[in-house]
């Protein structure tokens, strides 16, 4: 009886904490209302949506997650100082864009959604679309002399670590 009120509260335990830090950070400043507010919100916005996720994801590594959100942290800080060596130094004739397809082993919808955000966060890439089967990601790259390298980094760096995550 306990064990369903609180999956009734907390159907996304997990969104929950996210959304309450993310709401702190987005305020700046750990104050007890702002705590409040943010679990608050960290409730009600699952709470809301619940009817819109029959399926809960399934993490079969957790722990592999926390490793993988400092990974991508550290490539986004790093792909911020390369994009703007890009922009500061290097002209737009030695540039080379260019879109790379990304053959994908994953299959959850949950894993997909994680590999495009990730890429999109990453300043320099852009996920532009997903296959209508979902076996390919198109992406854009700003300067790639090698398309094949950006997508074999995109297949080692992330994807496998989502495989193991999710599938």
């Amino acid at each position: 009886m306990a064990a369903r009120l609180v999956q009734r509260i907390f159907p996304h335990p997990l969104l929950t904490l996210f959304l309450t830090v993310t709401w702190c950070l987005l305020i700046n400043e750990l104050r007890g209302g702002t705590v409040a507010f943010g679990l608050i919100l960290g409730i009600a916005v699952p709470m809301l949506t619940a009817a819109y996720w029959p399926d809960k994801p399934k993490l079969l590594r957790p722990l592999k997650l926390g490793l993988y959100l400092v990974i991508v942290i550290w490539d986004i800080i790093v792909a911020n100082v390369e994009v703007a060596l890009i922009v500061l130094f290097k002209s737009n004739d030695k540039m080379s864009p260019t879109w790379v397809a990304i053959p994908l082993e994953l299959r959850t919808p949950e894993a997909i959604a994680a590999l495009a955000g990730t890429i999109t966060l990453t300043p320099g890439t852009v996920s532009v679309d997903l296959s209508d089967e979902g076996h390919a990601l198109l992406v854009h790259a700003l300067d790639a002399p090698d398309p094949n390298a950006v997508r074999d980094q995109i297949k080692h760096r992330y994807e496998r670590r989502l495989k193991e995550i999710f599938e």
